[in-house]
């Protein structure tokens, strides 16, 4: 009997695909990322206003240029007092500094630059945010199987009293974000197992679970 094909996760990110395979790992569904494939897919146009319309657009578009059941994933940061930015927009709120082929560490560093820059005049009690992610799981005939959201509550640090950025774990804005209630450490410290328990990727992902274990989502157990 042949082994099931996995759920193709519709990103590039390596981490993401770590962090979802991880715990769908755990309920016997295995994953692979695009880059495990031997094609170039164009990517669709995020044009959407949420972070659900744009998962529900690369979910939908992935499965039906690979012919494979799909889970897209759109996540990003939302910073109160810069109403709700970067949000959507998280990956390349600084495009204007650096090259469209600018590779991802250096993405990120331009996008934290700029939050930091943004929020200097801004207290440590008003910076609150949190991160969201939305997971969108579709078929190649464009059925949508699950939708659920998670979020995750923070504040932006402070460079000088906070020391941000700090921490080797995570990517993205994880060395600026602080983790509510205590603020203490930033997600980029937390061990990736510890990190799954409490992100906002981890809490869409287990609600997701509950899914699969209720039987909601059978398909994927032969996606």
């Amino acid at each position: 009997m042949s082994a099931p094909t996995p759920l193709l996760i519709a990103t590039g990110n390596p981490h993401k695909v770590e962090e979802i395979a991880a715990v769908l790992g755990e309920l016997g569904i295995a994953c692979e990322g695009l880059d495990d494939l031997d094609h170039d897919y164009p990517e669709p146009e995020e044009h959407g206003e949420t972070f659900e319309a744009n998962a529900r657009i690369k979910a939908t578009a992935y499965a039906a240029m690979t012919g494979r059941i799909c889970l897209a994933d759109d996540s990003g940061l939302e910073i109160d007092a810069l109403d709700g930015k970067p949000g959507v927009h998280s990956a390349r709120y600084a495009a204007d500094r650096f090259a469209p082929d600018a590779d991802r560490a250096h993405r990120d560093a331009a996008n934290n630059a700029l939050v930091i820059e943004q929020l200097e005049r801004v207290s440590g009690a008003h910076r609150t945010a949190r991160f969201v992610c939305a997971l969108c799981i579709a078929t190649p005939r464009g059925d949508i199987l699950a939708e659920v959201r998670g979020t995750f509550e923070g504040r932006i640090g402070e460079p000088g009293e906070d020391r941000i950025p700090r921490g080797l774990n995570g990517f993205g804005y994880d060395p600026l974000f602080l983790i509510a209630p205590d603020y203490q450490r930033t997600s980029a410290e937390l061990e990736p197992d510890a990190k799954n328990r409490v992100s906002h990727r981890g809490q869409a992902l287990r609600r997701l679970a509950e899914s699969v274990k209720e039987g909601k989502l059978d398909a994927l157990r032969s996606a």
